[in-house]
Parts: structure tokens; C-alpha cells; sequence
């Protein structure tokens, strides 16, 4: 098989192609820039474009299928020579769908906690020697590739991500994977460059409903009062609905344990999303053959996915923690998780406004009160990165306000938020670093280290 990718450098597009590689299918591909770790990682498979740039000659008769990164625009001349040719053009997650729909697909759903369920079946599936191939967010402890392909495997796990699927097609990719068992783990408004209401974002996730296989199973978190709604009110019939909520739990001197009849079982994780997390991905193994021994052996040996309370700095009496927590819904579960776990101990919360929708003045307002339960909150946001995305600028004054906390910390460089944080008495406290970004330019493992030593 030939297959040509249109922006080959992406972090979900450079993964399919190395996937696609190690089947031994004949891979192009073209970008006008590609960045580290993409770069290297192609150019070790032998798939790093020669040069950046587009070139319509290297779209030919002879390629059986054409694959359109998101980051392309609908005008690129690659694209339209593909249209021209009447060549099969797919989207990333288009293309995952044809790969896998001789197989039993497990697609996890939801405005938060996807990359976390994900991964937590991943590592017990991995374990428990199942042959599975899989699409995941992040990359995982573990596993080489976020993308993996193969014919034996009869079942593909799928993070599946809401967002647009390609500048084509204006589809969320979790519409496209058609599961025959799926999560749903909560609806929280986000994306508001594409859905500007609640109203219409929440009509995604009916629509994913609706997307599912014939009898398929529904695993949904039944403790967020709109996702409740949504899947006990939706007309289909034919599919099972399995509810769940947190697993009972308990904590003793920074460790979590797991109430499973009559015994204690320790975890690495922690936090109550978590235990949410950890539930969604019991029934979706459970689904897929694996017993209660099995899942609570391997569970325990779960150390999260990357940015996801991640620890990255560690003293005899504090710990800091990066995580990838940038929405309203997000933060207060990851601040509540770290003060559950050290509630003794000082909580130094920041987070980066950094996404589209968190600077956007009006979307802004959904974050009142998510920082309260931090001792220290602190906001930071950069006002080029505002002007970059053609957005109305946002004073101090604004975040402020709309965090609706008197004595959070606002910041717009950098180099003033190190120094703010330098000049902290770290003895006690837990450090929580939160962004879908990097404090323009922070390495935040680097630096967290070095605050605690």
C-alpha cells in the first residue's frame, strides 16, 4: 500500500505514519515545518521529508490513499492535485476507521479524562497479553508509538477527541470511529472556536450516541448531571448503558487505596477524577474479557499518562506535579485531587491560559472559583500569544475578575513568574503546574527540580 500524508509532522499524523511504516506500507509525506520529537522520529524511520514545503508532483495515480493532517489548509496544492486525480482522501481519523472496522473498537469519549482511560486499559490489556492495537493522546510509558496497527489484533482502543477531524471535514473525529463499546466520561463546554454554544457542543455527544454500532455498550459517568441526562433521555434502544462513579477509596499517608472486597489494593495514582477514570476503564475491560483478579493485579503498577499529575520534582517534604489541565472542569478536578491527597500540606497552583477557548474574554467567565483551592493560585497568560490567535485583549484586571478570587497572582512573563516562584519557601508544599503550553519557553521538569532541591 502507498500512502501519502499532507502535513506528515503533526503529533497524531507523524504517529500514523510510523504506524503504517511498521506494517511495511510504502509511506510520503510533506510538511512546510516539522519539530522535535516528530523530526527525528521520521527521520529514524526514513520518512522525514527531504525538504518542507508542498509539492504536487509527489501526488501520483499510484498512491492508494492520501492522508489530510488538520494543520494543512483546504487550498493546499497537494490537496487539490488529490482531488484532481480522484485519489481516496481521508482524514486522520478516517483513515483509523478503515484500519480497524473489521474489528471490535473501543472508543473512549468526553471533555475530560480520555487520555487517562486510555491509558489505563492500555497498560492492562498490555499486561494482560492481549494483542490490541490502539490510538492514544499521549505518549504512553510503555509503548513506542501513540499509534499502533497490526492484522492480528482483533480489537483497536480509540481516544476519541471531539475536535474537528480535518480542514475538509468539519466532523469531530469521535463521530467517525463507530464503537461497538464506548465511554463517555462528562461534558464540559470547550472548543469554542467551533461550538460557540453549550447547547451545540452537547449536541456532539448525541450525535456520537447515534454514531455507535447496533448493540453496542455505553459506559457513561453518572455523577455529571448533563451527561446523565443526556444518555438516560437518548431514544436508542438498542444499546446496554452502563453507569459508573468513582471507586470507593481510601488514603493513608499519601498513598491511595482501592475498597475492593475486604481488601486494600495500592495504587500510583490518585484523586477522585481518577478513581472516575479508573472505573470507566474496569467495565471497558471487563467488556473485552478481562476479570476482576486480572484488572486489580494490573492496575496497581498504573503510573498515569505524560501531563497528567505527573510527578517531576520530588523533596523529603514536597512534590511538584505538571499536568495538562486547562479548562474550567479540569482544574478543579486536578486541585481537588492534590488537596485530597496533601491535604496537610501547602498548595501552590498555576496554570497557563493557553488554549483558544481560556483566552477568549467571554468563555473566560466559566472559570470563577476554579482556582480557590489553592493556598497560592496563580494565572499566567502571554498577550502576544492573545494577538497571535486575533482574539480582544485581556488585562491582569480582566483574569482577575473572571476567576473571581481576590488573591490569585496574575502573570504575563515569564521571567516574573520564575522569580515569584524562586523567592516561595517550598519546605511543605506541593507545586501544581498546569498548561497545554510551556509558560513560553519554561522546561518545566528542569525547573521544578531545581525549586525544590
Amino acid at each position: 500500500m502507498r500512502v501519502h500524508f499532507i502535513s506528515i509532522g503533526g503529533s497524531a499524523m507523524h504517529n500514523l505514519a510510523l504506524a503504517l511504516k511498521e506494517k511495511n506500507y510504502l509511506i510520503t509525506g510533506s510538511d512546510d515545518e516539522v519539530f522535535e520529537p516528530s523530526k527525528t522520529r521520521l527521520f529514524n524511520a526514513g520518512i522525514l521529508p527531504a525538504e518542507m514545503g508542498w509539492f504536487p508532483e509527489k501526488i501520483t495515480a499510484d498512491l492508494d490513499a492520501v492522508i489530510l493532517g488538520m494543520h494543512a489548509r483546504a487550498d493546499n496544492p497537494e490537496l487539490l492535485r488529490a482531488k484532481e486525480l480522484g485519489l481516496p482522501i481521508y482524514s486522520y481519523p478516517e483513515y483509523l476507521y478503515e484500519q480497524s472496522k473489521e474489528k471490535i473498537r473501543l472508543v473512549i469519549g468526553g471533555s475530560h479524562g480520555k487520555t487517562s482511560i486510555t491509558a489505563m486499559i492500555l497498560h492492562v490489556l498490555q499486561l494482560a497479553e492481549m494483542p490490541i492495537d490502539y490510538m492514544v493522546g499521549a505518549q504512553l510509558s510503555g509503548f513506542t508509538t501513540m499509534v499502533k496497527l497490526s492484522e492480528e489484533a482483533k480489537v483497536m482502543v480509540l481516544e476519541g477527541d471531539e475536535y474537528l477531524s480535518s480542514p475538509i471535514d468539519r466532523r469531530p473525529k469521535f463521530h467517525l470511529y463507530k464503537g461497538n463499546i464506548a465511554i463517555l466520561s462528562g461534558i464540559a463546554w470547550d472548543h469554542i472556536n467551533v461550538f460557540p454554544t453549550f447547547e451545540n457542543y452537547l449536541e456532539q455527544f448525541s450525535i456520537f450516541i447515534d454514531t455507535l454500532e447496533p448493540n453496542a455498550v455505553l459506559i457513561y459517568c453518572e455523577i455529571d448531571a448533563e451527561l446523565k441526562k443526556l444518555v438516560e433521555t437518548h431514544p436508542r434502544k438498542d444499546i446496554t448503558k452502563i453507569p459508573y462513579r468513582a471507586h470507593t477509596h481510601h488514603t493513608v499517608k499519601g498513598v491511595t487505596y482501592l475498597d475492593e472486597d475486604g481488601s486494600a489494593i495500592p495504587l500510583l495514582i490518585f484523586g477522585n477524577h481518577n478513581m472516575q477514570n479508573l472505573m470507566a476503564a474496569y467495565y471497558a475491560c471487563k467488556e473485552l474479557g478481562i476479570t476482576d483478579e486480572q484488572f486489580y493485579t494490573h492496575i496497581q503498577s498504573f503510573k498515569g499518562a505524560a501531563k497528567r499529575l505527573e510527578l517531576i520534582a520530588k523533596s523529603e517534604t514536597s512534590r511538584a506535579f505538571k499536568d495538562f489541565a486547562h479548562s474550567p472542569s479540569k482544574l478543579k478536578a486536578t486541585l481537588n485531587a492534590v488537596r485530597e491527597q496533601f491535604g496537610e500540606q501547602r498548595l501552590v497552583a498555576c496554570m497557563e491560559l493557553h488554549t483558544f477557548s481560556s483566552l477568549n474574554k467571554e468563555f473566560l467567565q466559566e472559570y470563577k472559583h476554579c482556582m480557590d483551592e489553592a493556598d497560592v493560585a496563580i494565572v499566567y497568560y502571554n498577550e502576544h500569544t492573545i494577538e497571535h490567535k486575533h482574539l480582544e485583549y485581556i488585562s491582569p484586571e480582566e483574569v482577575k475578575a473572571a476567576f473571581a478570587n481576590e488573591n490569585i497572582l496574575i502573570f504575563n512573563e515569564s521571567s516574573a513568574l520564575k522569580s515569584c516562584l524562586e523567592s516561595m519557601d517550598w519546605s511543605n508544599a506541593n507545586l501544581l503546574l498546569m498548561s497545554s503550553g510551556n509558560y513560553d519557553g519554561i522546561d518545566v521538569d528542569i525547573f521544578a527540580k531545581k525549586l525544590l532541591e
